[in-house]
């Protein structure tokens, strides 16, 4: 694995939230096989996997994620051939969790992550000792998928937003002190949002999440460096360039991350333009 850094700039990346910030240094040295570095403007996409290039990126004000779920993908019944998503998710390993300690107190200052209702028990308790507080948010579906395994429709979707007692954060909505929820106005701060699912046909991808959902996560967040180590096909980084931040993001699919940084790039020559239109 190619190090992202030379040994003389490696960032403290469980540098704990008293310790001061690393420099964003370093960050184009990526080359070799198992990585691939895509810069536009100040926002940088990598394609490898997370888990040994998150720790190099240091201290991030937010890490936002949806990383793979942990459930039983089965049922649906008569619907289910007609939801490619189901199938997909199967294919690509998006049902099979994921490594909790990519969520990491001592890299960022809130974290918000999306979860299945099976992975709350164990998300939650370990969100718990990683933060001084935490929400649960809702992503409520209008249209959510078929399945219900003998049980209730999964028609919201959960993340938790969490913080710290010395100032970093928690959708699940975690953070520490001083990494407190945003918001410019009073319905920013609901505790829910109401979007329909986006079909995966759009970005051929199962998970996409909706960009009414990622642009009121994006007002919550406090600070201006985003990370998605989970980026897909880049929904979280879009938000994140409209809300005026600079984003980080990391997706192991070669085919999600050619889509990124497409979507990225449009969603930066946008703002770009913009601005030069002073809007």
């Amino acid at each position: 694995m190619t190090n992202l850094f030379e040994k003389h700039e490696l960032p403290l990346a469980d540098m704990g939230p008293l310790n001061p910030k690393p420099k964003m240094i370093g960050l184009d040295k990526a080359s070799g096989p198992d990585i691939h570095l895509a810069q536009i403007g100040p926002h940088r996409l990598y394609c490898g996997d997370a888990y040994h290039i998150r720790p190099t990126l240091g201290w991030m004000d937010c890490d936002c994620m949806d990383p793979p779920y942990l459930f039983d993908n089965s049922g649906g019944g008569q619907w289910r051939n007609k939801r490619k998503a189901s199938h997909q998710m199967i294919a690509e390993g998006l049902t099979n969790g994921f490594d909790h300690t990519i969520i990491n107190p001592n890299r960022c200052g809130q974290a918000v992550v999306f979860f299945h209702a099976d992975q709350r028990h164990d998300l939650e308790g370990y969100l718990k000792q990683q933060f001084h507080r935490n929400i649960l948010m809702h992503w409520q579906k209008d249209n959510p998928a078929p399945h219900h395994n003998r049980s209730l429709i999964f028609d919201v979707e959960e993340f938790f937003i969490c913080w710290t007692e010395d100032g970093a954060k928690d959708y699940f909505f975690a953070w520490h002190r001083g990494h407190h929820p945003a918001g410019q106005e009073h319905h920013d701060f609901h505790r829910y949002v109401t979007a329909p699912v986006e079909p995966s046909k759009i970005h051929d991808h199962p998970t996409v999440k909706p960009e009414k959902v990622m642009d009121k996560i994006m007002r919550n967040i406090a600070g201006e460096t985003v990370c998605d180590p989970f980026m897909g096909t880049g929904s979280t980084g879009v938000a994140a360039i409209k809300a005026g931040k600079i984003f980080s993001g990391i997706e192991h699919n070669p085919k999600h991350f050619e889509t990124a940084v497409r979507r990225i790039r449009e969603a930066a020559m946008t703002s770009h333009n913009a601005c030069e239109r002073g809007i």
